[in-house]
């Protein structure tokens, strides 16, 4: 008799739907059947069932955190059953530990992680059985059926094995040791909060902090364009003047100089060029282009997206959600014309069919046997769905990775980009751009809001003659850099290698596609907005105080590096081929965490974190700061003024209608409640620096005068 073990409940229900089974409490189950004929137990983990052991456990005096402590470098590494599922490790042991049972199905994701999940479950059960693996792409019936007739060998992906738990390990050691130095080292310098650090998530947090000190430093800065309306024998067009390419004038008297220069004189056409472009049909998805695809159409969040194909997949009519490759095997390449003639039957389809190509076979930019690793693209499966009968969002994702496919089978989009040079007075140039699409191609399925259109030139010629009728000149500023949206910073993870200057790990970032894996991507970003290092306004990433005081700590260390990543990751993707050694890379990883530990401990007195908000980033307020906690008394009434969460305000709203209110953030800047304290004393604030009003930034303490809250300056005495 045989037991399966799936990674969660859902999945083993799935699996078990191709027989005949009986539900039990915290398993299935099967009817003896032609693949089982002694019947088999079906169950399942709810993810992780086991997890990497607390420090306290290898040593007491590990469990408070100091500096003495540190670093935390256990010998041997040991999981145990967490203790919110034990109830279900107890049943899936003893279902390991039954008489009957002579073989143990592994029917976890087929990846690193659901490899580690359920090999941890087998070792802490001490059960040593014959094991088998069920490796899948998609939950279809025949795709469930033939994974159970081919059965691999254990030791096929066992490397896998020995890849997560290395990873899971190394993690911990990092992890545990950047925390808590951090975390203790900034608690000196007032800030008493948890400082979680780690390997993927503080390079990630690094990037996002760059970009903020960029928009922060940047200072706009005013330009001019000279436009003219050009009148060739009543065909009018525009066109900017530019000189050496560049259309931009940064002196105002200059552009007005060109200007008046050019008014009514005689224009000539001077050239006239036009470059063809062809746009091939987009790769099918693979998970991280899947999520940033969403984001941008639907501003989906990562985790979202996440979320939504894997319950497609839980349904059976996706393929494996967390795959990094954009390619097919023949074998389902060979499937795509059933798949397609099934999705014609549907409305939102027919106008797509019939499709161009009705083969990928022998199209290498989709069927790459070398180029599928552990799963193919993500497509859909032979189970076809209308969408329509999905919810909302999946509906949008279901019908965007249909659409992918559809697109595959479509010829490229070819457009003109002609530009045209028009020369006043036979010494200022002016460009004129156009373009127009010369065969739609798959641009008719793939829906997108940046469909270029059609921006046609005159019908002119080389030499013709025509007039200035008019020109004018138009103010603009340069722009900051814009901040990244949650799609684009899981493109930045995982083209993580364009921030290093080291050509050679560019090479290994590229090899291993950047910070973090398909698969941890989406949770390494969620992770950063519950810590509270990022802030998402409007699907734009926001580095808070917190985050930047972090990196600002770390500054040039190898913790924020994308470097560390890369080598770290090569090495771990060699183990996981059997190429390097477990022990080897762990060894490497202590010295790397007794390194972080040291770096940081003596570039702590070099720390200054000028123009941060230090005072907000507490753990949590002591009692005399808790919400509704009185903070002083009212400056209209003499009522008591307490802290409402958002705002501070007087607690004789409802009995006389004071409106006394104090917003707890003004120009950018947290108030504290030390702060409010003071001010509702009589006395000034502490000196708060980086009010920004505009484009300008001061500092300013605040005070009550003349019945409401003033700035004043210290250089001055001022108010304001």
């Amino acid at each position: 008799m045989k037991v399966i073990i799936a990674e969660k409940p859902d999945q083993a229900s799935t699996l078990c739907a191709q027989f005949q089974r009986v539900k039990k409490d915290g398993y299935f189950e099967i009817k003896p059947n032609e693949l089982f004929p002694e019947g088999a137990f079906c169950t399942w983990a709810i993810g992780h069932l086991t997890e990497l052991s607390s420090p306290e456990t290898y040593h007491p005096e590990w469990k408070k955190w100091s500096l003495q402590s540190l670093p935390i470098i256990p010998e041997r590494f040991q999981y145990e059953v967490t203790k919110s599922k034990a109830k279900q490790f107890n049943i899936v042991s003893k279902l390991l530990q039954h008489p009957n049972v002579n073989e143990i199905i592994h029917a976890g994701d087929a990846g690193r992680e659901g490899e580690l999940i359920i090999r941890n479950i087998i070792t802490l059960a001490r059960v040593k059985k014959p094991l088998k693996r069920l490796w899948i792409s998609s939950l279809t019936p025949a795709s469930i059926i033939e994974g159970f007739k081919n059965l691999l060998d254990d030791e096929k992906t066992k490397n896998l094995y020995y890849e997560a738990y290395s990873r899971a390990c190394a993690d911990w050691l990092v992890g545990m040791n950047a925390s808590r130095v951090y975390s203790l080292l900034l608690k000196e310098k007032g800030m008493n909060d948890v400082f979680s650090a780690g390997r993927v998530q503080t390079p990630t947090l690094a990037l996002i902090v760059k970009r903020e000190k960029e928009i922060d430093q940047f200072k706009p800065e005013p330009f001019w364009e000279v436009i003219a309306t050009f009148n060739f024998e009543g065909k009018k067009y525009k066109g900017k003047w530019q000189n050496k390419q560049q259309t931009r004038v940064m002196d105002h008297q200059l552009a007005n100089k060109i200007a008046v220069f050019c008014e009514n004189k005689p224009a000539e056409i001077k050239e006239l060029t036009t470059e063809r472009k062809e746009y091939q049909p987009p790769l099918l998805f693979n998970l991280s282009s899947l999520q940033a695809t969403a984001n941008k159409a639907f501003k989906f969040s990562p985790k979202k997206t996440l979320d939504i194909v894997q319950s497609l997949y839980q349904k059976g009519i996706v393929s494996y959600p967390r795959s990094d490759s954009t390619y097919v095997t023949k074998g389902e390449a060979e499937q795509f014309p059933d798949i397609l003639n099934k999705l014609s039957q549907f409305d939102e389809y027919k106008d797509f069919y019939p499709l161009p190509n009705t083969s990928l076979l022998h199209n290498s930019r989709y069927v790459n046997e070398k180029k599928v690793t552990d799963h193919y693209a993500i497509i859909p499966t032979d189970q076809v769905k209308d969408p329509k009968r999905l919810s909302g969002d999946e509906h949008k994702i279901y019908d965007m990775i249909i659409r992918r496919l559809i697109a595959a089978h479509y010829e490229k989009a070819i457009f003109d980009y002609s530009t045209l040079i028009t020369l006043v007075d036979a010494r200022a140039e002016f460009v004129t751009k156009g373009k127009q699409q010369i065969q739609e191609g798959w641009r008719k399925v793939i829906f997108d809001n940046d469909k270029e259109k059609d921006e046609l030139l005159p019908t002119v010629q080389q030499n013709d003659k025509g007039v200035v009728a008019k020109v004018e000149t138009k103010e603009s500023k340069t722009q900051p850099p814009k901040r990244y949206t949650e799609g684009q910073l899981i493109t930045l993870m995982k083209t993580a290698g364009k921030y290093l200057d080291n050509d050679e790990l560019e090479k290994i970032l590229s090899k291993v596609e950047g910070l973090g894996t398909e698969a941890t991507r989406a949770g390494i970003i969620t992770m950063l907005k519950d810590r509270k290092y990022i802030d998402i306004k409007k699907n734009q990433v926001f580095a808070t105080d917190k985050g930047k005081v972090l990196i600002e700590a770390i500054g040039e260390q190898i913790l924020a590096s994308p470097s560390m990543t890369a080598k770290w990751e090569q090495r771990l993707s060699e183990i996981g081929d059997g190429q390097a050694s477990p022990s080897v890379f762990m060894e490497q990883t202590k010295k790397l965490s007794a390194k972080i530990v040291s770096d940081a401990i003596s570039i702590s007195s070099t720390w200054n974190f000028e123009g941060l908000d230090i005072e907000s980033i507490q753990r949590k307020p002591s009692s005399r700061y808790t919400i509704g906690k009185k903070v002083g008394k009212c400056k209209l009434c003499d009522g008591d003024v307490v802290d409402k969460g958002e705002f501070y305000g007087c607690a004789n709203y409802k009995k006389t209608n004071c409106r006394f209110t104090f917003s707890k953030k003004i120009l950018g800047k947290k108030i504290s409640q030390a702060n409010i304290q003071k001010i509702l004393n009589g006395e000034p604030s502490n000196l708060i620096k980086g009010f920004k009003k505009g484009e300008k930034t001061f500092d300013a303490k605040l005070g009550w005068d003349n019945g409401k809250i003033q700035f004043l300056f210290e250089t001055s005495g001022t108010k304001n």
